[in-house]
């Protein structure tokens, strides 16, 4: 089957006899394609006792298939002055790579091999395995990271999906085995779980076909869908301190659970993020705690949700002598708006920021193909770049207030400090 929408993004859909989704959106930026593989293969699919092990195989997706070794796959990429980028979330694992429309196919035909028949040979996991040790390790000394995943931990315990860390332990990693990537692989990588994205200089009729040829062959249905469970609803605050000697920065990770991508209230969700800590130059964290107090070398927040509730995290960086005022003054401003709301200027302003920020989503072939990866994830439409507008510009003042109160209650925040202790 096959639809498209115009005018503004005009991608094309088309879906394979066996399962996998071709999107193609045509564009004049120069004579390049950008192709991006995507497989809902991500860290929630691996075992529970094997943290890491997706992340991992995608370290190694790419050294060597069934048809082409490590040594044939990097000179065919050299030869074309292009690099191959494997990226792993909690949901989707990504192969990408941005080419010359002349290459377009045979970068197209050596990622469906990358994707389809990688062997997985046991010198390229012990080369991948070392760097992936030693990247664990350097994480283990960064008080930023070690916030980061702490506060995780917090908002939804270590056994949850979202909970552990994404490269996994150094003791989980000098586990992983090539049984282990295999069976991963046979479980997630599938034609019914792949969504191929191509945009660039290329007609969409020839991007589908080559697709086809590529990915046609493949037979393979993916396992069970796996249902990541709600974490514990908090009753109280939680606060852990990581203690990290001759640090001259302490790390600040605080934050909520909020709701998931698909819920009535993303966009208000959305506005409420930016006036907190977003805005200008850190919405209101970042005027009280850098610009007012000058005691944080960063202060923003973010808002990332997905097909379950997702976290809304406020991060700091701040000398270790200030590190009790500024905990301070982000409550302060967290109960603010969650009490009061916002400002009818603040809504204005950030309306208009976020409109006026649409044409950036889509300046560049990546950026392009990303957006268009994330509306297919979520079912967003193949329309959506024109809908999202609308979408800000319906968001009321009672709607962000209503979001704000939900969930900015410092009572019940996740606090994670880590760094050197204040003197």
């Amino acid at each position: 089957m096959m639809s498209s929408v115009t005018p503004g993004l005009s991608p094309v859909r088309r879906v394979l006899d066996n399962g996998v989704t071709t999107i193609v959106q045509e564009t004049p930026f120069s004579p390049a394609v950008t192709v991006s593989i995507g497989l809902k293969a991500g860290s929630i699919y691996e075992p529970d006792a094997q943290p890491g092990l997706a992340r991992f195989l995608g370290r190694v997706l790419d050294r060597g298939t069934l048809r082409r070794s490590a040594a044939v796959i990097a000179e065919a990429l050299d030869d074309r002055g292009v690099t191959l980028h494997v990226s792993t979330n909690r949901h989707l694992q990504t192969v990408s790579c941005t080419c010359l429309s002349e290459d377009f196919a045979d970068i197209l035909a050596l990622m469906a091999d990358v994707v389809m028949s990688p062997v997985f040979a046991g010198e390229e996991i012990e080369k991948r395995r070392a760097e992936t040790i030693t990247a664990i390790k350097q994480d283990l000394d960064n008080p930023g990271v070690r916030a980061a995943e702490g506060l995780q931990g917090l908002l939804y315990g270590e056994d949850h999906p979202n909970g552990r860390p994404a490269k996994g332990t150094v003791e989980s990693v000098e586990q992983f085995c090539r049984e282990d990537l295999l069976a991963l692989h046979r479980r997630r990588y599938a034609p019914d779980v792949a969504m191929v994205l191509i945009v660039g200089d290329v007609e969409a009729d020839r991007a589908t076909d080559e697709t086809a040829r590529a990915f046609g062959g493949w037979s393979r249905s993916a396992g069970a869908e796996v249902h990541v469970p709600p974490p514990i609803e908090p009753a109280r605050r939680r606060e852990q301190t990581i203690v990290m000697a001759d640090k001259s920065q302490s790390d600040i990770a605080y934050g909520f659970v909020t709701i998931e991508r698909l819920h009535p209230a993303y966009y208000a969700y959305v506005l409420m993020n930016n006036i907190l800590g977003q805005f200008g130059l850190g919405g209101r964290l970042a005027e009280n705690i850098r610009e007012r107090q000058g005691m944080a070398y960063y202060a923003f927040s973010s808002f990332d949700p997905s097909l379950g509730p997702g976290p809304l995290v406020i991060r700091a960086g701040v000398d270790p002598r200030n590190v009790e005022r500024a905990v301070a003054a982000i409550d302060a401003e967290v109960r603010a708006l969650g009490e009061s709301g916002p400002t009818d200027r603040e809504m204005a302003e950030t309306r208009q920021f976020l409109i006026g920020s649409i044409p950036r989503l889509l300046e560049t072939n990546q950026a392009i193909a990303m957006f268009l990866q994330q509306a297919e994830f979520f079912g967003l439409g193949l329309d959506h770049d024109r809908q999202l507008a609308d979408y800000f510009s319906a968001v009321t003042v009672d709607e962000v207030r209503a979001a704000a109160a939900d969930v900015l209650r410092p009572e019940q925040a996740a606090l994670v400090v880590a760094g050197s202790p204040a003197e």
